[in-house]
């Protein structure tokens, strides 16, 4: 069966196409557009005009592109912004009446279990599962065989912290520092619960881990196989962390493995995952390629079956 799943996030919005067999993924095609729903959403409260129009239009040109790959069903999730935003129901009815989807604002906990479950396709034993995204940052702990154990969505998130903290180009110190002290008075309590796990391997998902993943790599162009399963030390984060904060956004446009429109944002997403890492006291990360695109699809069968 070939099955689509949109995921409009905070910084963009994303579409699998995958034939799904007997509960595995095959002839898995992603596509990724920078369409910021979450813009100015954490100041204002709502999405604007433009943001609105953007991403109607990008889920129109997803769901298209489902349809002419012959896709059976088209399923679609909103996190973070749709969450916080006054006024998701307008965008909601619009996104409906141009495309035909319908769009399922789901809860930070749905999302942080749609992640867990696109990840645990491959792994079997105790994980945490992180996943970084433009508004929010999920933390699952589980296995495969018991399911989740502790999950947690916060609200740091690459798009939301840069918008609140860091305004100057190149970053400022103070600002920085603040930031840091933000998210981690922000975190701290959800970082004490996971450390009473014991967790065998760390896995992360989202554009912002994948991202770093192919900037460590200095990929030209970015390469999913080399992406899955690739693993980032402690070491090389604080040094990308390093690195990207000296830089303009004009200069980490052309980095090689970043997409240009997260050139604004890495800086960011970066410094959650540098502060997550450090205390959990976490030597490495593993890159996963499956997310919650996956775990969308898997939920959702599931539930039909």
């Amino acid at each position: 069966m070939k099955i689509a799943a949109i995921d409009i996030g905070t910084n963009s919005m994303r579409l699998l196409l995958a034939d799904y067999v007997e509960g595995k993924f095959f002839n898995r095609q992603k596509y990724i557009n920078t369409t910021r729903i979450g813009q100015n959403v954490d100041k204002e409260g709502i999405i604007s005009d433009e943001a609105i129009d953007r991403n109607v239009d990008a889920l129109h040109e997803f769901a298209n592109i489902a349809r002419k790959n012959g896709c059976e069903k088209i399923f679609a999730m909103g996190t973070s912004a749709l969450r916080d935003s006054k006024n998701k129901e307008e965008f909601l009815k619009k996104a409906f009446d141009k495309s035909g989807v319908l769009v399922e604002i789901i809860s930070g906990d749905n999302e942080a279990d749609l992640g867990f479950l696109g990840v645990v396709q491959e792994i079997e034993e105790d994980i945490l599962v992180i996943d970084i995204g433009g508004g929010s940052t999920e933390f699952i702990v589980g296995n495969k065989a018991e399911g989740i154990k502790f999950n947690k969505s916060e609200n740091v998130g690459a798009l939301r912290m840069t918008e609140k903290f860091l305004t100057k180009d190149p970053i400022d110190d103070m600002e920085f520092e603040e930031a840091r002290k933000y998210i981690e008075n922000t975190i701290m309590n959800t970082i004490d619960k996971i450390s009473n796990f014991n967790i065998s391997k760390v896995v992360g998902i989202g554009g912002t881990i994948t991202s770093l993943s192919a900037i460590h790599q200095d990929l030209k162009v970015y390469d999913t196989d080399k992406i899955h399963k690739s693993v980032i030390l402690d070491a090389d984060i604080k040094e990308i962390l390093r690195n990207l904060k000296e830089l303009t956004v004009k200069q980490k446009r052309n980095l090689n493995g970043l997409q240009p429109k997260r050139a604004d944002i890495i800086t960011a997403g970066a410094l959650i995952l540098d502060i997550i890492i450090k205390n959990l006291k976490i030597e490495d990360i593993i890159v996963s390629e499956f997310d919650n695109l996956e775990g969308l699809i898997c939920q959702k069968l599931k539930r039909m079956s």
